[in-house]
This record gives C-alpha cells, sequence and structure tokens, in this order.
C-alpha cells in the first residue's frame, strides 16, 4: 500500500513505484517460486520475500484484535509453513478445448489454471496431477469434476466428485489407476455421496503418534508443520490442567496432545464419522479422551457443564463460535484457548471473552497456508 492509500498489485514493502506504476523491486521482492503465479488464485504472495510475509501474517492477527479493541499481552512472530508441506488441496477438472485443465481456480474466476507444478504441495500429492489428468483425459464428453487429495498414513487419499463410472470397462480403469499409482484410498462422488472403490486397508493419520481413522472428507489441517505449530501452543498454555474441554474436536488434533500430556479431555464434535474415529482411537491408544456426539452451534455446552472443567479449547469452522462462547463467557472456566481460521470471526467472539472478564494473554499467527491471504492463529485467554 502506498503512502496515498493506493494498493498497488504485484508490489511488496519496499518496493519502488513509478508514475506510471512500474515497480522497482526492494529488499522484500522476492523471485516467484512457481511459472503459474499470477494466473492461479491458489497464491497471491508469491512476490513476497519471508521476512515481510511473516509480518503480513502477524498484522492480520495483530488489526483484527485492535479492530475490537483488543489488546493482546504477547503477539508473537508469524510462524510460516515450508514450501511442499501442504497435505490436503481440492482442485477441479474440465474439458477445454478437448484437452483437460487440471488445477486451482484463477483468481476471481472459475476458469481453471492448468498445473504443470505446484511448490505448495507435498511432493506426493504434485506427482499425482499427471496420472490424474491422464486418467480424466480418457474419458469422453463433457467433463466437469472436483478433486480432492489428503496425504494419510498409508499414501495419498483421491475423493472424485461429478465422474460417473459406468461397465466393466471404465471401472476396471479407476481401479488399475488406483493400484498402479499406490493410492490409500479412491473415492468417487457420482450425485449419492462418496463411495469407496479402492481401499486395500484402512485409511488414517497420525495426530500426536496416535493412528487415528480418517472419514471421507473429514477435516485436516492443512500442513503437518502447521498442526504442530497450533497444538504445540494449546500443550504449552494448558500444561498442568487436568480436565479440559476440546470443543469442536474433529478427529481429536488437540485431545491426543492434551490427553498424552495428563490431561482428562471431553472431546464434542457434530460431525458423526469424526467423532467415531476419535472415539475409536483413543480405546486403542488407551488414552482418557471422552467423546461426545454433539451440534454445538444448536446445542453448546452450558456454563454449569463447563464449569468442570480447568480450561477450554475450541476450533470452529471460519464463521466463529458465537453461541459456544457466549457461554464460555458465563462460566468459571479458568483458561481458554481458542483456535481460528479467520482473524474476522475470531476477533468478535475474543471481544466477547474479554468483555466477560477474561485476558487475551497471547496471540500466535500461523502462516500454514504459505503464499496466501489465507491466515490462521492461537489465542490464550485467562479469567484472572
Amino acid at each position: 500500500m502506498a503512502a496515498d492509500g493506493r494498493y498497488i498489485a504485484g508490489a511488496a514493502p519496499g518496493d519502488m513505484v513509478d508514475a506510471d506504476g512500474a515497480i522497482t523491486p526492494g529488499p522484500n521482492h522476492a523471485a516467484p517460486a512457481c511459472a503459474h503465479f499470477g494466473a492461479c488464485g491458489g497464491c497471491q504472495l508469491q512476490h513476497v520475500g519471508d521476512d515481510a510475509l511473516a509480518d503480513f501474517v502477524r498484522d492480520r492477527v495483530a488489526h483484527a484484535a485492535s479492530g475490537q479493541g483488543l489488546t493482546p499481552g504477547v503477539v508473537t512472530a508469524a510462524h510460516l509453513s515450508p514450501a511442499q508441506s501442504r497435505r490436503r488441496a481440492s482442485l477441479r477438472a474440465a474439458r477445454v478445448g478437448g484437452a483437460v485443465a487440471l488445477g486451482f481456480s484463477e483468481g476471481g474466476s472459475h476458469k481453471i489454471i492448468d498445473l504443470k507444478e505446484c511448490p505448495v504441495l507435498v511432493p506426493e500429492l504434485a506427482a499425482l496431477l499427471g496420472p490424474l489428468r491422464r486418467l480424466l483425459a480418457r474419458r469422453d464428453g463433457r467433463l466437469s469434476v472436483e478433486i480432492d487429495m489428503t496425504l494419510a498414513e498409508q499414501g495419498v487419499d483421491v475423493a472424485i466428485k461429478g465422474l460417473t463410472v459406468e461397465g466393466l470397462q471404465q471401472t476396471e480403469a479407476v481401479m488399475d489407476f488406483a493400484k498402479a499409482q499406490g493410492l490409500a484410498r479412491l473415492s468417487l462422488d457420482q450425485g449419492y455421496g462418496p463411495e469407496s472403490m479402492w481401499e486395500p486397508d484402512g485409511v488414517s493419520v497420525s495426530l500426536s503418534g496416535v493412528s487415528v481413522p480418517l472419514p471421507p472428507g473429514a477435516f485436516l489441517q492443512a500442513t503437518l508443520d502447521g498442526e504442530q505449530a497450533l497444538v504445540g501452543a494449546a500443550v504449552e498454555w494448558l500444561a498442568g490442567v487436568k480436565l479440559v474441554a476440546d470443543l469442536f474436536s474433529g478427529l481429536g488434533t488437540f485431545a491426543f496432545a492434551l490427553a498424552q500430556g495428563g490431561a482428562k479431555v471431553l472431546a464434542a464434535e457434530a460431525d458423526r464419522a469424526a467423532h467415531l474415529a476419535c472415539k475409536a482411537a483413543a480405546g486403542r491408544a488407551q488414552l482418557p479422551v471422552h467423546g461426545l456426539h454433539r451440534d454445538l452451534f444448536r446445542n453448546p455446552l452450558l456454563a454449569e457443564e463447563l464449569n468442570r472443567f480447568g480450561a477450554v479449547v475450541l476450533d470452529p469452522p471460519r464463521a466463529g463460535a458465537r453461541e459456544q462462547v457466549g457461554r464460555i463467557a458465563t462460566s468459571t472456566v479458568g483458561r481458554v484457548v481458542y483456535i481460528s481460521c479467520n482473524p474476522a470471526s475470531w476477533a468478535r467472539d475474543a471481544a466477547t471473552l474479554v468483555a466477560a472478564g477474561y485476558r487475551l494473554a497471547e496471540l500466535r499467527p500461523v502462516g500454514q497456508f504459505r503464499w496466501s491471504t489465507h491466515v490462521e492463529l492461537a489465542s490464550l485467554f485467562i479469567r484472572d
């Protein structure tokens, strides 16, 4: 942003911009890592060096707090996930001019950028771009599908939505592809929900060393590195707390780490498949994690239910957790660790906690989606 308030596309902090718009790179300008940068909507900030990128992530979080009149005790430097660390991705594929384009959408458009490389994805996912494109290219007629890829313990889990399989030949082609690529699972959604076509072994992910079944479409932090940064913050802040409520717990990303640290954990989650996966894994690992199947938007834990816990961890969807935070605000819970992927909704909920007597002790920004404007954060609230 220039001194007069104008935004200069393609510029980095410290660049010089001439009157005609020409940019003279400064010390924070970096050479983009990908040939698709500028067109592909997956990355917006590859032209910005790591120091300025970390400042951007930190400022996004700090400005969200100040916008609600919040003053954190500490705002740490941002944690950035490295290149080639993103273990899940959602792509689109369509036939364009006779050929199949596979990749992310162009920024501000539905046009698909046909990826030939992607420095964001882990190598296991990037290696599947070509084979997936060739598989889809063998299909005749119109083509418009969505592809989700996740790196699991057994390999890559691929889910394709919109691809129909009719007859023995098409079924064998899909099965041969899954076997040849060594996929952990291949699921197809032909209009009736995901159906596993190939799954030689059960698919699982490791959460703090605990092997947890991975249901199709289940939420997983975008990078292992980012997950460790967020979980590490929660474990550090809640050391010594004996009873913790993990709300919007998902597969147990935080619950298992806290239980290994000596806490008894209530893991509350609305998605039934994720709840059952967490419950099964806790039983096998013999960890003190009690699963609760509960929709915290429609039926949040009440203050009298929360009062027996020493701390609460919550990691809600992007919309935040207005109703549940309102109940926490009236409770006697001493510590609240709020994980968020949306600084705006987090700041709104944080203001509710602070108004109720909590102190925002620390903020930790996390840039899991490298070279993206999307940021995450971990925050600690203490009731003095």
